[in-house]
């Protein structure tokens, strides 16, 4: 298991094209990967779970990554995360 604590930078949150854009990501890894918010857990292959994170700018989010590539999908996530999501 990995996991790493990221802040969402994207000035508009996590809607639906930025949750699209995390769920395309997710899909390239055979492992589980969640986001977590407030205790809550978000699969990150699955577009209806990532929107209802209601995830905004500012907000804390750790990411979960469980199997054999979680390193990886927790790196290529976190710098997803982290970044501009809507350029």
């Amino acid at each position: 298991m990995k996991e790493k604590i990221i802040v969402i930078n994207n000035e508009t949150g996590i809607h639906a094209r930025p949750a699209g854009l995390i769920v395309k990501e997710a899909q390239k890894y055979k492992c589980d990967i969640f986001l977590v918010k407030n205790e809550s857990q978000y699969n990150c292959k699955s577009i209806m779970n990532i929107l209802s994170l209601g995830g905004k700018k500012g907000d804390e989010l750790l990411i979960r990554a469980i199997g054999e590539d979680a390193e990886a999908a927790v790196e290529a996530l976190s710098r997803l995360l982290e970044g501009n999501l809507d350029a």
